[in-house]
């Protein structure tokens, strides 16, 4: 059997957002999808994640996913057999989008989760495609699902996460980073660092795909993986 892969979602989803991967690999390996739980630390969740994970295993992350991810390897490098980092930052959180956090976690308190990601997530996540709107429906349907004290302990998490760039230059496994190619969020220049700082790293972008490429195109995104799985 091959080894296993554990997948990590971003910020406030679940495994719906790796279902094209978990139908594509799932026959033929193990696969995990870590939730995150009401952790404050990204310290906190990766030491929770190595605990619930294989002895080793294949680790892939998107977005908060991937900033858990650095901090897995960090933690335990001798664990993580290959290292896939989607649509992520491996910088500290800058300290104007810390503080942009406050005012959505007071809303979310509130009761209004719902708006928030309506109105202040939701649309940086995509690119114009004909599945974009059954795609911001699953997001919310994620969001809803996983609630508001989980919105505020992720935001507390992403607030207060470490620089992993000198993590990065120690990575030596089998590496893929891969981000959609109009990405808002992480747009791809932070996706030509990781790639500068990981040696033997793969770079790979992906055409008509913003922030979440897993659901936006799926094909592609299983194509590089598959490839990475194999490396």
């Amino acid at each position: 059997m091959s080894e296993p892969l554990v997948l990590l979602p971003g910020m406030m989803c679940d495994a719906r957002l790796y279902g094209p991967q978990i139908d594509a690999f799932s026959h033929e390996r193990p696969v995990m999808v870590a939730p995150f739980g009401l952790h404050e630390k990204v310290r906190e969740i990766a030491t929770d994640v190595l605990a619930h994970a294989p002895p080793r295993f294949a680790l892939a992350g998107l977005s908060m996913g991937g900033i858990v991810a650095m901090e897995v390897i960090r933690q335990a490098p001798e664990r993580v057999t290959r290292l896939a980092l989607l649509d992520t930052n491996p910088k500290a959180e800058a300290p104007e989008i810390a503080a942009r956090r406050e005012p959505q976690m007071d809303k979310v308190r509130k009761g209004g989760l719902r708006a928030v990601m309506r109105d202040e997530m939701k649309p940086n996540y995509l690119t114009d495609g004909p599945n974009t709107g059954a795609i911001l429906d699953l997001c919310m349907a994620m969001a809803e699902t996983i609630g508001p004290e989980a919105f505020i302990a992720q935001s507390r998490a992403l607030q207060s996460r470490p620089d992993q760039q000198e993590t990065l230059k120690r990575v030596t496994v089998p590496t893929l980073i891969l981000c959609g190619e109009d990405d808002a969020l992480c747009p791809l220049h932070r996706h030509t660092l990781m790639h500068d700082l990981i040696p033997g790293s793969t770079l790979t972008v992906i055409k008509g795909a913003g922030h979440l490429p897993t659901l936006e195109q799926p094909d592609a995104t299983n194509e590089a993986l598959a490839a990475w799985l194999t490396r």
